[in-house]
């Protein structure tokens, strides 16, 4: 009978070359860490992996090698100083695959991860998650932190009580995602897609000012769906304004179709006990061939900077990485499959103060493409959209030149002609 741990039982059951799997965000099980910290020594070469780490610690800054290691598949404020000191793995991955990747890597996998209390059936919820880990139930030993900050929600991310190795008890509030302030050039961004939003169309928004500005002018409209990686406040909005109830879905009718929440309380307070929101694994929210089965798709992203071919480096800042591809290649795919899809990959035109074209004839060296030419629909800055699916190379650069800063646009030009891009 599965029953709560004590500390030194949870450790003998971590083996030697045990892959520990964890959640990404709220899914992060900090007591367990804790204790598997304290006992580093006893433990050999045990490696963890994990997406967006939320919390900055030893293992993760190489002080417990040879005993616990962290690997990443998407780099967070906790993982990027201990990435750039060669402390961290990065594995490139997109986000859909990521369960994948471990079923073939992972030697001896175990899941650790944050659950709402036991219900009067036996099950345990994963909450603000499904991620990939949702992947892992019924096939991994499952040892599970219970927290009563985190709220009961619905899909498949359930855990019935003999599905588990064990579970401790170790109640903390969620960590809230900070809103970003909202600037005048993401408003004007903002209304340029909003302008393109209809009725009826199912959306995808990622996470930052400008998604946020976007979800603030959607109150109008009606019949929206939600298919998207990632749940924030700002789909509570839509839901309260009346914009949003999925029932011109054609997958999951009425339904809110996630595989991760990070937000503010209020948004956790939204997803307790609500039925409406459907949390599936990103193997599925992500697959691209599910995603196209809403033909109206609609995808809103961030990248850091495009070249005059349309490619868009969305993890990397001057060459740098700094997070990784995410979900963001999964529905630039997904809205080409889908009849009626968009998708808007959005950023401004300049950096540090306008001294800096985000539009450029060529990415910075080092950057790495995220999104590739041949999957970019729409472009968006404060000066309009280009839009290059389906453009040459010479109609793809006149339109993004057209949405550069004007400080930037007869340099670009140049630029382009000297390298046989525009003739």
């Amino acid at each position: 009978m599965t029953r709560i741990l004590q500390e030194k039982e949870f450790i003998r059951l971590i083996e030697p070359h045990t892959d520990l799997i964890l959640p990404l965000a709220n899914g992060e099980p900090f007591r367990l860490l804790d204790i598997v910290e304290e006992n580093n020594k006893s433990l050999d070469h045990v490696t963890v992996h994990q997406m967006l780490a939320l919390q900055e610690r030893p293992y993760i800054n190489g002080e417990m090698k040879g005993h616990v290691s962290h690997i990443s598949y998407f780099l967070s404020g906790a993982t990027r100083k201990a990435f750039r000191e060669g402390h961290v793995e990065l594995i490139p991955n997109v986000f859909q695959e990521v369960s994948r990747l471990l079923e073939k890597t992972a030697k001896r996998p175990m899941v650790l991860a944050t659950a709402s209390p036991m219900d009067r059936h036996g099950y345990f919820s994963l909450g603000t998650q499904a991620d990939y880990v949702a992947d892992f139930i019924g096939k991994v030993p499952i040892v599970l932190e219970v927290n009563q900050y985190m709220p009961r929600t619905f899909g498949r991310n359930q855990i019935h009580i003999s599905q588990v190795a064990g579970y401790i008890e170790n109640n903390r509030p969620l960590t809230e995602e900070r809103i970003p302030v909202v600037t005048e050039k993401d408003i004007k961004i903002a209304q340029y897609i909003t302008d393109d939003i209809k009725d009826g169309d199912t959306l995808q928004i990622g996470i930052g000012a400008i998604p946020n500005a976007v979800m603030k002018m959607l109150k109008d409209r009606r019949h929206l769906g939600i298919h998207t990686e990632m749940l924030t406040d700002g789909i509570v909005d839509l839901v309260e304004a009346g914009a949003v109830d999925g029932m011109r879905k054609s997958t999951h009718q009425g339904k809110i179709v996630t595989t991760f929440a990070f937000g503010s309380q209020r948004l956790y307070d939204f997803l307790h006990d609500n039925s409406s929101v459907e949390f599936l694994p990103v193997r599925m929210v992500n697959d691209p061939y599910e995603i196209a089965k809403e033909p109206h798709i609609v995808s809103i992203n961030a990248t850091t900077e495009v070249d005059l071919y349309g490619q868009c480096a969305s993890e990397t800042v001057g060459g740098s990485y700094y997070s990784s591809t995410g979900g963001q290649a999964d529905f630039a795919r997904g809205v080409r499959l889908a009849k009626h899809g968009k998708g808007y990959v959005c950023m401004h035109s300049t950096a540090k103060d306008d001294t800096i074209s985000r539009i450029k004839l060529h990415l910075t060296p080092g950057s790495v493409v995220t999104t590739s030419k041949n999957d970019v629909d729409n472009i968006v800055t404060e000066y309009g959209i280009a839009r290059l699916h389906g453009k040459s190379l010479s109609q793809r650069a006149k339109a993004l030149i057209q949405i550069a800063h004007p400080s930037f646009r007869e340099e670009l030009t140049f630029e382009a002609k000297r390298f046989g891009i525009l003739h």
